[in-house]
């Protein structure tokens, strides 16, 4: 297999990645064939994968100009992944210029990557980290250059929640974020789940299996299980919503009914 001059040599591209694979869903380019296969056996069984990344990303898109409208210039996105087109940085930089932003991602591609795209913008950084490691990405040398942590910070957990199992404490990790971050501060979610999917429970397991078998399971949450990462937090209007919901540029019922799989929301520390 051909190795592309983008892809670091500490990693095996015979095994498929997270990132990567929502990065073919997006029409991006870096990802391989290995991630194009995965992606495409979880499509036999949910066809409308890629809708659901691209509502993701639209949801991601309102609610960083929902952050910065209420005043918040400094963006902390975990679980970045491969920055594509309309990332972070790009919506929150142009709505208001000198916004900080760190992403944080422990995919090295994506950290790569992400390094090359920010080249020369120092109003962002990346920083390699785990999720289930809040002390390592608040200490890290770029939050420490980057955030103030005595100023509202909006944290972006956008479809990264749902890629941590039960036993390693998703739920403390997210509370641990909150409390080291100013009142004011907001909480950008979203979580795949069964609820809304336009297809038998049954029929969508069968996208969770393939996660599962390359080593990167997928939890379905309900949407009281979800709603449990906004203790501490009081919910922005309209709530924990399908994505299309989030306070709508255009009409909900346009959507693809894909697009209403799973949760999003946004919650606002005291």
């Amino acid at each position: 297999m051909e190795r592309p001059a983008w892809a670091p040599r500490s990693i095996d591209i015979s095994v498929p990645s997270v990132s990567r694979i929502y990065d073919y869903y997006l029409g991006g380019s870096h990802n391989f064939e290995v991630d194009r296969e995965a992606a495409r056996k979880a499509m036999e069984f949910m066809p409308g994968l890629p809708k659901v990344m691209q509502a993701n990303r639209a949801f991601m898109q309102r609610a960083v100009r929902f952050a910065v409208d209420e005043g918040i210039d400094q963006f902390l996105d975990i679980g970045s992944g491969i920055p594509t087109f309309g990332n972070v940085h790009e919506v929150a930089q142009s709505a208001r210029p000198g916004a900080r932003v760190v992403y944080v991602d422990h995919d090295p591609v994506a950290v790569a990557h992400s390094q090359a795209v920010l080249a020369g913008n120092e109003d962002a950084g990346v920083v390699a980290a785990d999720l289930r490691k809040p002390r390592e990405i608040l200490a890290s040398a770029e939050v420490e250059r980057l955030i103030d942590r005595n100023r509202p910070v909006a944290l972006l957990l956008v479809a990264i929640l749902h890629f941590v199992e039960d036993e390693d404490d998703p739920y403390g990790a997210v509370a641990e974020l909150r409390d080291a971050l100013a009142p004011g501060s907001l909480l950008i979610l979203t979580h795949a789940s069964y609820e809304g999917i336009p297809l038998p429970a049954e029929r969508a397991a069968g996208t969770v299996d393939v996660y599962k078998d390359i080593r990167n399971p997928l939890i379905m949450r309900s949407r009281e299980e979800i709603a449990r990462f906004f203790e501490g937090y009081d919910m922005v209007e309209p709530g924990l919503v399908s994505m299309p919901h989030w306070r709508p540029r255009t009409a909900p019922e346009d959507e693809d009914p894909y697009a209403f799989s799973g949760f999003a929301g946004v919650g606002r520390t005291a």
